[in-house]
């Protein structure tokens, strides 16, 4: 007598479970990557007519290609930039027919690799005049490919929901004495920060996500032994 072997499928419940269990491991993968994958410059607020040091930083590369260079290309209202000397970077000036820096290209002396962070500086001066955003578009270059770093939010727009946003920086009024108190302890905030810090935020919700995505896989088992 032949008999017929029934092979169980996998219900419909099991194979949603299995999806989530999928989509959860890739958000914990992904998540800490958009997060920290991005120019960001410190302090990000100074005071008309002050001077300060501007940090750009950066992590991960374009398609986590290593990052070989950061053409920074300067707004207007800066009454002067001067570029933070750095063995670690060459450092290549453009200025306008007015004479005032336009644009700096800091190159790598070798490429940041992809789970390092980097960061160039320059001191700059205000006036007066300055408007009330200073918004510095940057193109990071890297060993395969590129990233224009440029996008600006419009009126309403959350900057944060931008692919590529350029790094901004918040011009206030100018203080009694004709100078701000951001621009020290900014810059002090900044030197006291390690080089290899990362985002706490993607940091959490990817760790988040792993565990939502282990969660998910037990729920599958348990649910699939107790149908078999």
């Amino acid at each position: 007598m032949t008999r017929n072997i029934r092979t169980r499928r996998p219900r419909p419940a099991v194979l949603r479970l299995a999806a989530g269990v999928l989509g959860g491991a890739a958000l914990a993968v992904a998540v800490p990557l958009m997060a920290g994958a991005h120019v960001g410059v410190s302090p990000d607020e100074l005071a008309a007519g002050d001077h300060g040091v501007l940090t750009f930083s950066f992590s991960h590369g374009c398609e986590n290609s290593p990052t070989t260079a950061l053409r920074i290309t300067m707004p207007e209202g800066l009454a002067s930039v001067s570029p933070t000397m750095d063995s670690d970077w060459n450092i290549q000036v453009e200025r306008g027919d007015d004479g005032l820096v336009s644009v700096v290209t800091y190159t790598a002396v070798a490429p940041v690799p992809t789970e390092l962070r980097g960061a160039v500086s320059m001191g700059v001066g205000l006036d007066e005049n300055t408007p009330d955003t200073l918004a510095f578009p940057v193109v990071q270059e890297c060993v395969e490919g590129s990233t224009e770093w440029t996008q600006l939010a419009e009126n309403g727009e959350d900057p944060h929901s931008l692919d590529a946003p350029a790094p901004v920086v918040s011009v206030t009024a100018a203080g009694a004495d004709g100078h701000g108190e951001h621009a020290e302890s900014g810059t002090a905030a900044e030197a006291a920060t390690p080089a290899t810090v990362s985002d706490p935020l993607g940091v959490a919700l990817g760790a988040g996500g792993l565990l939502a995505g282990f969660a998910a896989l037990v729920v599958a088992i348990l649910a699939y032994r107790r149908r078999a």
